[in-house]
């Protein structure tokens, strides 16, 4: 792997360097290295000069869910129950509306959320996680009607003014949050 130079904030600088390691199955480790110009430079062979590990093939779809949970301010057993409902943590889905990746955003809302490729998962879940925040924020964080737009569409939501009457999208709420309250019992420490 080539050095990749690239001048970006901190988390896109993230999100690069986990779709570098994401995207090739080769090198296990990614390194950083912050230039005097203020550059960000990725490699997997450091040769000389202060390089930090940015990124470990040991991370799993779990670490880059938490990082965008962080990010986005969403709890991980959120993205997590929408992943399960919407693709069951399959990376390459496609469904029948064309719908793409492990949060299934078709093309528009992709590329509105500048998603390059929709089935790296890297991309698929900055994508969807921030439009899931979108949402939250959208229906000030009514997350049945942020649920119901992240299905059917904010426009849906507000043209019925609640839960469209879509049996699918009805499912599909009740669905992502039983899922939720199962990831976070998981999650949540035990005495």
């Amino acid at each position: 792997m080539k050095e990749i130079v690239r001048k970006c904030l901190p988390p896109a600088c993230l999100v690069l360097g986990l779709a570098l390691a994401v995207a090739r199955p080769a090198p296990a480790e990614i390194y950083r290295q912050v230039r005097p110009d203020g550059s960000v430079v990725f490699t997997d062979t450091p040769l000389e000069g202060d390089w930090q590990l940015y990124f470990s093939r040991e991370n799993s779809i779990y670490d880059i869910i938490d990082y965008f949970a962080r990010l986005y301010g969403l709890d991980e057993a959120l993205i997590r129950a929408v992943i399960k409902v919407e693709s069951d943590f399959e990376p390459e889905a496609v469904s029948r509306k064309g719908a793409m990746g492990m949060m299934q955003l078709i093309p528009g809302t992709a590329a509105e959320l500048d998603v390059v490729n929709p089935l790296d998962v890297v991309d698929n879940i900055r994508g969807g996680s921030r439009y899931l925040r979108r949402m939250l924020d959208m229906f000030d964080n009514d997350l049945d009607l942020a649920l119901a737009a992240y299905n059917a569409g904010p426009s849906a939501v507000r043209r019925y003014g609640g839960i469209p009457p879509y049996p699918e999208t009805q499912r599909y709420v009740r669905k992502v949050r039983h899922y939720f309250e199962i990831f976070r019992q998981q999650t949540e420490p035990t005495l």
